[in-house]
C-alpha cells in the first residue's frame, strides 16, 4: 500500500512540474509574439500590428532636451499614418531578452537603423485577452564606428 501511494504522489509531482513548465513555455511565446508584432509593425509602418501589441494604457517614456517626457498611446500612434510598406533591408529589429514573473514580464529590444540603433525595455501585463505590451522606455544613439586596422 506504501508503494501504490508513493509512486501516486510521484506522478501528481511530476504532472504538475509537466504542466508548470509546459504554462512557462507558452507565456513565453505568446510574450514573444507580442513583442515580435510590435517589431514587424515598426519595420513596416503597421499601425494595426503596433496598436494590437500595446494596451490601450500604454505609455513611452524618453529622455530628451534634458527632461524625461512621457507620450501616450494615441500621440504615438500618429506616427503611423503612412500605408504599411515592405521591411527597409537597413533595417532591423531583434528581442535581446525576455524575463517573466507570473503575469508581469519585460522585454529588451533593439532596433538598429542606417543612422541610429533604438534600445527599448518594455513591461508587459498578462490579462484575460492576452500578453500587452503596457509601457515602454526607450533610449536612441548613433551607432558606433569601428575602424578595424589591417596587418601588412
Amino acid at each position: 500500500m506504501k508503494k501504490v501511494l508513493l509512486i501516486i504522489g510521484f506522478n501528481l509531482l511530476f504532472l504538475n512540474v509537466n504542466a508548470q513548465t509546459s504554462d512557462a513555455t507558452n507565456d513565453w511565446n505568446l510574450v514573444q509574439k507580442t513583442l515580435n508584432l510590435y517589431i514587424d509593425g515598426v519595420g513596416t509602418t503597421d499601425s494595426v500590428k503596433v496598436s494590437k501589441a500595446f494596451h490601450h494604457s500604454w505609455q513611452m517614456k524618453f529622455f530628451e532636451d534634458n527632461k524625461l517626457n512621457t507620450m501616450k498611446k494615441a500621440k504615438y500612434m500618429e506616427r503611423f499614418d503612412i500605408p504599411p510598406h515592405a521591411k527597409s533591408d537597413k533595417w532591423s529589429g531583434r528581442i535581446v531578452f525576455i524575463d517573466i514573473t507570473g503575469t508581469a514580464a519585460v522585454g529588451k529590444v533593439e532596433i538598429s537603423t542606417t543612422k541610429l540603433l533604438f534600445t527599448d525595455y518594455f513591461n508587459l501585463m498578462k490579462t484575460n485577452e492576452g500578453w500587452f505590451i503596457v509601457d515602454k522606455i526607450s533610449s536612441r544613439a548613433p551607432h558606433r564606428i569601428v575602424e578595424v586596422t589591417t596587418s601588412k
